[in-house]
This record gives structure tokens, sequence and C-alpha cells, in this order.
């Protein structure tokens, strides 16, 4: 009989108010029966989108102790999840990871920027070295800001045409990923907002629409990370992970709008976590 729990480290930051990072992926990965052991890159009161003044702790120093007390450990892990990284040296220590356990799934969110711009934080030499960490993964989770930034182009304020939109998986998966996921993307024939995918091997390309909520949420992208990320350790397709995560999200961003929660608490996620272990498989993808 097989008991073993899939394990995963989660290199990201923790913010302790605000509904995003480390505080939404252990909920949501140990939901979908994922043990998650966090590395966090640094701690944070709340989140940076209009919360004040945040306390903040750098925490690249402890990565590297960390990771070579994993390894006399011999500990297995079966995914090594990257998100929100503060500077240069913990994009090292991330490739480090990866190369210590490199049959493990390598899930890389390039978090860098949003609505056409990169944090603040983002300097040029971390989006160049970036690339290399998108490099050493099997699975990117860029949203459109990200994506441009990674290909070194403008970003598009239009929408996108289906043939654009390819393009630019195709080119992402040249830079190494064997799946590349776009989150957030309108295409000029599809209604609301899509999530594009791509599988470099298959060559197949999918996406899944949600419908457009005038709102914005801290966390959705860390969401939809996890989700995805906990559906393909567990078989999923990466279609039906998209899917699953799409459909996740819009259920946690309706739900929270319905009650005219402060946006920047970020989503409601207590109310519809156990949507995770309790749904049958959604089948909301299409061929891109």
């Amino acid at each position: 009989m097989h008991n073993r729990v899939y394990r995963a480290a989660a290199i990201h930051d923790l913010s302790g108010f605000g509904r995003c990072s480390l505080a939404v992926i252990i909920p949501v990965l140990s939901a979908m029966g994922v043990q998650v052991c966090p590395v966090p890159t640094a701690v944070l009161s709340a989140h940076t989108g209009g919360l004040g003044e945040v306390e903040f702790r750098d925490l690249t120093d402890y990565l590297a102790p960390a990771l070579a007390h994993y390894r006399r450990l011999e500990l297995e892990f079966d995914c090594i999840y990257s998100g929100f990284l503060g500077s240069v040296d913990q994009i090292d220590h991330c490739l480090e990871f990866i190369a210590a356990w490199p049959q493990a799934l390598a899930v890389v969110d390039p978090v860098m920027g949003d609505h056409g711009k990169a944090y603040q934080t983002y300097t040029p030499e971390m989006i160049r070295r970036m690339g290399e960490l998108v490099a050493a993964a099997d699975v990117i989770t860029p949203n459109l800001t990200e994506a441009c930034m990674l290909l070194g182009e403008p970003y598009r304020h239009q929408p996108l045409t289906r043939m654009e939109a390819k393009s630019m998986l195709a080119r992402l998966s040249e830079l190494g990923p064997d799946y590349v996921v776009i989150t957030g993307v309108p295409v000029a024939s599809l209604p609301g907002v899509a999530n594009l995918g791509y599988d470099r091997e298959k060559n197949a390309y999918w996406c899944s629409v949600s419908d457009y909520i005038p709102v914005s949420y801290p966390g959705t992208g860390d969401i939809f990370a996890s989700v995805l990320t906990g559906a393909m350790l567990g078989g999923d397709s990466l279609p039906i992970a998209v899917s699953r995560a799409t459909s996740f999200v819009q259920l946690a961003i309706k739900t929270t709008f319905s009650y005219g929660s402060d946006p920047r608490y970020g989503v409601m996620l207590e109310r519809v976590l156990g949507w995770l272990h309790a749904s049958d498989t959604p089948m909301n993808y299409q061929l891109l």
C-alpha cells in the first residue's frame, strides 16, 4: 500500500498579514495532500501592497544552512518550489536546492512584477539571473508582465491573439522549462481572463478561462501556482492542473468579492479551502 506523502520545499517569503506567499501556500498544498517544508526567504509583518510601512527581516543567510541540514538528514523532496526572492544570492540558493534534488519537480514562480512594471526590489541583474533559475525549472508560472520581462520585450497592453500567445509560450519554453503557464492573459478571441499552458514534449497549447472580476487581490498568483503544483504532483495532466488552479482561484475571488472584503486583505481562503479535496476533476480547459 502506497502511503508516502509528497514533500515540497517551498522557498518563499512569509507575510504575517494579507494572505499571500507562505501564508497561503502551506494550507493550499497541505489540503492537496502535500507536506510543505517552508524555507522562508524573508519575514514581513504584512505584504507591501498598501498596508503601511511593514516590518521586514531578510533571511538570505538562513537558506544555505537550512539546505545543509536537510542534506544531512538525507531528506527526500518531490518538489522544489520557489517564489518571490529578494536578492541575487537567493537565486543562487534556489539553484543549489534544485541541484541537490535533481529528480524533484522544480517549479519556479518568477515573481518580478505586475501590471506592466517590475517590482522596485528587482534590478536588471536580478531579472537576468532569474533567467538562469527559469532554465533550471521544469515548470514556470509567470504572469504576463513577468513573461515579457523574461523574453526581454515590452509589455503587451492590448489583448494577445492566439498566435501571439502560442509564440510567447513556445519561446519561454525554449529558455528551459518543459511546462510553461502564463497567468492572467487577455486573449482577443476569448472572454474573461485566460491562463495559458504549454507542454513542450507534446507540443500542446491549452487555456482555461475565468470570468473577469473588477478587483485585484494579493496572493492569487501564489494560490494559483500552489494548486497547479499540488495537482501536477498528484498526477494531473497540465490542462487539468491549469483548469483546477483556475477554478479554485476564481472561486476564491468570487467568494471574497461577494462579501465586499477589503482587497488588501487577500482572498477569503478559509471559506473555500475545502473545495480542494471535495471537488470533482474540473474540465474547463480548451485548446489554445
